[in-house]
């Protein structure tokens, strides 16, 4: 799935504004993604997964660098996210589909964030930009 230029420009310019607020933002989705699907707590079992714990801030701290790098190398996705996904994959077997769910409470988390910013276009760039993410990420399942 390939973004266009304009797309790339509205993921760099909210991802800007992200940026200085990642952590907070990376926690946030993932108290989403627990709250709405339960189910993925399995893969924490060790984490105190109570809303603003620090493992989850820190968790959450790491996913939002993953997508830092994946918009540093917007270009190159795949490139840069090419050992993540070894991890999930081989190491930490982690069900595919939650790469999916985690990017829609991403996408939330911005979207509630910065209403004003988050315009139609901006929001379909970033599912696609968060679809093109979750799809490298999944990638070495196949």
């Amino acid at each position: 799935m390939t973004l266009t230029q304009a797309e790339k420009a509205a993921v760099v310019t909210i991802w800007a504004k992200v940026a200085t607020q990642a952590d907070a933002i990376g926690a946030e989705s993932l108290e989403r993604l627990f709250s709405s699907y339960p189910q993925t707590k399995t893969y924490f079992p060790h984490f105190d997964l109570s809303q603003g714990s620090a493992q989850l801030r820190a968790h959450g701290s790491k996913v939002m660098n993953a997508i830092g790098e994946a918009v540093k190398n917007i270009d190159d996705i795949r490139g840069a996210l090419a050992k993540l996904s070894e991890l999930h994959a081989y190491i930490l077997r982690v069900d595919p589909v939650n790469f999916r769910l985690l990017s829609h409470c991403i996408l939330c988390s911005v979207a509630a964030r910065y209403p004003s910013d988050f315009t139609p276009e901006a929001h379909a760039a970033w599912d696609k930009f968060l679809s093109s993410v979750s799809s490298v990420l999944t990638e070495k399942y196949r």
